[in-house]
């Protein structure tokens, strides 16, 4: 196994789905990308083409919400799509126990628990997107049809509308 810029968890995870070769291109930065702003700002890329990877409590169970950088959730749509009473943001604790993975830091799949995921469809509008390698230094890119795929999400309308 090649000893990338990747969590461990996270490079393993890649071995087992047969993605191997993303280990190659990941990308590390010595500053953090923790941020959507910071991750697009050290690729050089459109922030909508970083995919966030956010976990909510769904009426207290752990859900992973994969949406584009330049957007917000709305918890309202995620909690009409899963049919619950209440839909809020996981704290950290929450998040590391859940995915093993800090906040900044969450790939879109590799987590140490299955979580029913979520993706913004939005995220469908780019050839490439980028998202968490498992450190809040460390960056991979993907086809977002193929991330979504790996990831297991369901596809869905998540984004918050502005006005």
């Amino acid at each position: 196994m090649t000893t990338t810029g990747a969590h461990p968890r996270f490079a393993e995870a890649l071995n087992e789905l047969g993605l191997g070769e993303v280990n190659q291109h990941i990308r590390r930065f010595p500053d953090a990308t923790r941020t959507a702003a910071e991750a697009a700002e050290a690729i050089g890329c459109e922030l909508s083409q970083i995919c966030k990877s956010l976990i909510f409590a769904a009426d207290g169970v752990p859900v992973l919400v994969l949406m584009d950088g330049a957007s917000r959730v709305d918890v309202e749509l995620v909690r009409r799509e899963l049919g619950v009473e209440k839909v809020t943001r996981a704290d950290a604790g929450v998040v590391r126990e859940t995915t093993g993975y800090a906040i900044g830091g969450v790939p879109p799949f590799g987590h140490r628990t299955r979580t029913r995921v979520l993706a913004d469809r939005g995220l469908l509008a780019h050839d490439v997107v980028w998202a968490a390698a498992g450190t809040p230094h460390t960056v991979f890119p993907m086809a977002p049809k193929e991330l979504v795929e790996h990831a297991g999400a369901s596809l869905v309308d998540a984004r918050e509308r502005t006005a």
